[in-house]
């Protein structure tokens, strides 16, 4: 049913976007909910490729460490649980006549659009997507215990990759949404833009499993993977070399939106930020003092001695680095925005999300134009 309902409101809003017809209330499209009261279908905790790894290496497992095995699988009966409580809540994908009235895709889309508080919107976000949050976390932390075991067993090494890269793929989601969440509330954007972002956001928190995170993260993680094994050099602060170098190893998007956007302020402060792993005032700062004193370049083990306070601009390749790393340049970036503050106001993420969607419109008003 929800995969139904999921096509219209796609089919609908492209309706709306061609002059040829007239917006219709999506709210047509979906069931009363009173047909959608008992959840009859049992909720998915793994994807089809997650489950066809545990299958694999469960019963490999359960013959070369017994106790871990029953480690492993306490924890996957936890997160069968909570996938559980998580599908008794009302879907976000139909209509439901909730205690505080009647609640539609139109209804939660509309509500993110027109709210605009920067302040933290935990509260104003639906049970569902606070719960889903939660055991796609309980998820990554069982995917990474994983993968900790299995490298050091010599019998299940060729597992090993498989579960990292479901276990940053899974982090991807977590930072796509917050993504969302910025781009709906950049007033700047197209309100179509918007509308769309809040669309793949209700997806996202229904089944917590984005294609955006597939499209980007393989993308976002190599450029990652790039900035730490160059250490650029904090001397013109610019890191021209290093970003060549990492745009030579990427793919068309990646080399399109470099082209395209670098001329863009914003991007290339985020993208200095994204590189040297140091804020847009350390930038500056240091940029300035490496200026005064004639210095044409440093490391980045020095940066923290000419900054006068420890900086983190080293990090390493785990994912939980990538992550934390991302939130400080997101807070950052929403504190700028709130005190109308020089420097980006987005980050990297943002930026390159936001190109993406704007290169699939195009092809999709490109295809629609062919076709007429």
């Amino acid at each position: 049913m929800q995969y139904n309902c999921i096509e219209n409101v796609l089919v609908v809003q492209k309706m709306a976007q061609t002059e040829d017809f007239e917006q219709i209330d999506i709210n047509s499209f979906f069931d009363d909910s009173s047909r959608n009261q008992d959840v009859s279908e049992k909720a998915e905790m793994l994807n089809k490729k997650q489950k066809l790894l545990f299958s694999q290496i469960m019963p490999e497992i359960k013959k070369i460490d017994p106790p871990k095995y029953y480690n492993f699988q306490s924890r996957l009966d936890d997160l069968e649980a909570l996938a559980q409580a998580m599908a008794r809540f009302p879907s976000l994908l139909e209509r439901h006549e909730l205690v505080g009235g009647e609640r539609t895709p139109t209804s939660l889309i509309d509500s993110l659009i027109d709210h605009q508080d920067m302040g933290d919107t935990t509260l104003q976000l639906p049970s569902k997507a606070i719960l889903g949050k939660s055991l796609l976390v309980s998820k990554i932390h069982t995917f990474s215990s994983m993968a900790k075991y299995i490298r050091h067993v010599p019998e299940l090494e060729k597992y090993y990759k498989p579960f990292e890269n479901e276990t940053v793929l899974s982090m991807f989601s977590l930072l796509i949404e917050d993504v969302y969440l910025n781009l709906i509330r950049d007033t700047t954007q197209p309100v179509e833009y918007r509308r769309e972002w809040a669309l793949s956001l209700l997806l996202l928190w229904e089944h917590w499993n984005d294609h955006a995170s597939e499209d980007v993260a393989p993308v976002l993680q190599s450029v990652w993977t790039a900035r730490r094994r160059l250490a650029p050099a904090f001397g013109t602060m610019m890191g021209t070399s290093e970003l060549l170098l990492i745009s030579m190893q990427m793919d068309e998007q990646w080399i399109s939106f470099i082209k395209q956007k670098m001329g863009d302020q914003g991007v290339t402060q985020a993208m200095e930020e994204f590189l040297f792993g140091i804020s847009y005032e350390q930038i500056s700062t240091l940029r300035k003092i490496l200026r005064e004193k004639g210095i044409p370049a440093i490391g980045r083990d020095e940066v923290s001695k000419f900054l006068g306070e420890h900086v983190k601009a080293d990090a390493g390749l785990d994912y939980r680095d990538f992550y934390s790393l991302y939130t400080i340049r997101r807070d950052n970036a929403r504190s700028r925005t709130r005190m109308h503050l020089e420097g980006p106001h987005k980050t990297l993420e943002d930026y390159f999300i936001q190109f993406v969607t704007e290169k699939n419109k195009e092809k999709q008003n490109n295809d629609t134009f062919a076709k007429s």
